[in-house]
């Protein structure tokens, strides 16, 4: 009776220990799971006369356009001020489209990429021309093509606010909140 009182408790634990082992094996050789595709977002190409539909035709809600590039470090720094702004006013009060200056091979790389990694949930263009000088021009005559540039219209189609270089947020901000306010 002693040796099975011995032999009972020593032989269940061998068979416990013989099941956990294959277990962590496993587990030390499972392949990882890999995280989530960044879900990349659409960018659209935009030409000189879409580009001249979208800002001048009469609005139903202010437009807040941002003209940038993955290039330009100060569009690069603004960006989530941007989409902070976006995420308060579209689509109640405003809209709000992106336009970027980056080189046409650009649109399904480095423009998706960057948008998806700022969240930014914006429309998003990419300048379709093989000069931008005309695109500036309907853009804003007085505009040398700086980046990044923003321009605040109102449902007419008229400028109300615009900024070359990094935008001040609370400027933008009061900008948008004083149109909103009409």
């Amino acid at each position: 009776m002693g040796l099975s009182r011995i032999l009972l408790p020593v032989g269940l634990t061998v068979l416990l220990v013989s099941f956990a082992v294959p277990a962590q094996r496993k587990s030390r050789t499972a392949k990882p799971v890999p995280p989530p595709a960044v879900a990349l977002t659409n960018v659209v190409p935009i030409n000189l006369e879409g580009l001249k539909t979208l800002i001048h035709q009469p609005k139903s809600k202010p437009l807040l356009v941002n003209f940038w590039a993955t290039w330009c470090d100060p569009c690069r720094d603004e960006f989530p001020d941007l989409v902070k702004l976006d995420s308060e006013f579209r689509p109640n009060t405003m809209d709000f489209v992106t336009v970027s200056l980056d080189e046409v091979s650009d649109i399904k790389t480095a423009v998706p990429t960057f948008l998806a990694k700022m969240n930014a949930k914006m429309p998003a263009y990419l300048l379709d021309v093989s000069d931008p000088e005309p695109a500036i021009n309907v853009v804003d005559p007085k505009w040398q093509g700086d980046l990044p540039a923003t321009f605040l219209y109102n449902e007419k189609g008229e400028v109300i606010f615009k900024h070359f270089g990094r935008v001040d947020t609370n400027e933008l901000r009061e900008a948008l909140k004083k149109l909103a306010g009409n």
